[in-house]
């Protein structure tokens, strides 16, 4: 004779409630939250995932919308609407091109050495460069290279991918793109390689990277 399947004694909350709970979880968090750390916030039994999939297609269209940035997800304003809250929440402070042409690189070639950095560049990388993108949180450092010398790698942050709006750093734009737009333009100086000068002069700002004036600075 079976034995009677034994009854849980947590019921999972009905699924508009645990839509209401990710919703709320997700409007006080600041930065993205993994499908996980969301099943550990709320009551046993409930699938963090299937509300975040139903909050998703209830947002679509409004002017908040809930995103996935790399491996978490977050409440973002509606791309198309981000220019009302530039006055009140950004104050444009410019990058170098080379702290950009070095940004834009790591994005597309990492996990990439200083080295490869500079190989592709044509001109040496300067440590404030680098040490500016990695204030921002912009980059991090990855792996070491198992080759001569174990040199750091670096890769980009969700940070980046969150301040860009990108899920992943596959959702870049394409490489003829960003040379069109001047980003990887070598430009070596006449009479050798030589390393950045880390200030910007007029030539050299550019509003495709401008460094909001937020918590992740």
């Amino acid at each position: 004779m079976d034995e009677p399947i034994e009854e849980s004694l947590f019921e999972a909350p009905p699924e508009g409630e645990q839509e209401r709970m990710v919703e709320a979880i997700l409007f006080a968090t600041a930065e993205p939250i993994s499908v996980a750390e969301l099943n550990a916030r709320m009551p046993h039994g409930a699938e963090a995932a299937v509300a975040l999939e139903t909050l998703r297609k209830r947002y679509e269209g409004r002017g908040v919308a809930v995103v996935k940035v790399g491996d978490g997800w977050a409440m973002r304003t509606a791309p198309d609407l981000g220019f009302l809250m530039q006055k009140e929440t950004f104050e444009t402070r410019k990058l170098s091109r080379a702290a950009i042409e070095t940004l834009a690189i790591v994005a597309y070639h990492q996990p990439v050495t200083r080295a490869e950095i500079e190989e592709i560049r044509g001109v040496g990388v300067s440590r404030g460069t680098v040490d500016q993108l990695l204030e921002l949180e912009w980059i991090r450092f990855g792996r070491r290279r198992m080759t001569p010398g174990r040199p750091v790698t670096f890769i980009v942050t969700p940070g980046f991918l969150d301040h860009f709006g990108l899920e992943t750093a596959r959702d870049l734009p394409g490489l003829k793109e960003l040379r069109a737009s001047g980003l990887l333009e070598n430009r070596p100086p006449p009479g050798g390689d030589v390393e950045d000068d880390d200030g910007p002069t007029d030539d050299e700002q550019t509003d495709m990277f401008d460094e909001g004036d937020s918590d992740e600075t």
